[in-house]
């Protein structure tokens, strides 16, 4: 069984700039298949592996969506309003290119 990363940098490491590009990619790349609301993501992202809790998660989102990347709306669901992420014209581009360059990148990384 796979055990949870932290996004949380290990003491005197900078490591989670490194995973949280992959996760706002991860985060485009589901934005950019369906809709979702964040808590859905939080677990999508815990099967693969990435522990986030709301407090990191939704400055990721916010963040992104200021950029340009993803838009939000509000969904009323009983007495509780959620937020509903999709990704934008903009976002489906990024995501196209950040496709190529990861795609030749890792097939770098992995050549061995």
């Amino acid at each position: 069984m796979q055990t949870p990363r932290q996004l949380r940098p290990a003491r005197g490491t900078d490591d989670h700039e490194l995973y949280a590009g992959l996760v706002r990619l991860h985060i485009l790349y589901h934005a950019a298949r369906e809709p979702f609301y964040g808590l859905w993501l939080i677990e999508e992202l815990r099967r693969h592996g990435y522990v986030l809790s709301p407090g990191t998660l939704y400055p990721m989102l916010h963040r992104l969506e200021r950029q340009g990347y993803l838009r939000s709306r509000p969904v009323q669901e009983g007495r509780r309003q959620r937020r509903l992420y999709q990704a934008t014209a903009r976002g489906r581009r990024a995501l196209a290119a950040a496709r190529e360059r990861v795609r030749e990148l890792f097939g770098e990384l992995f050549e061995d």
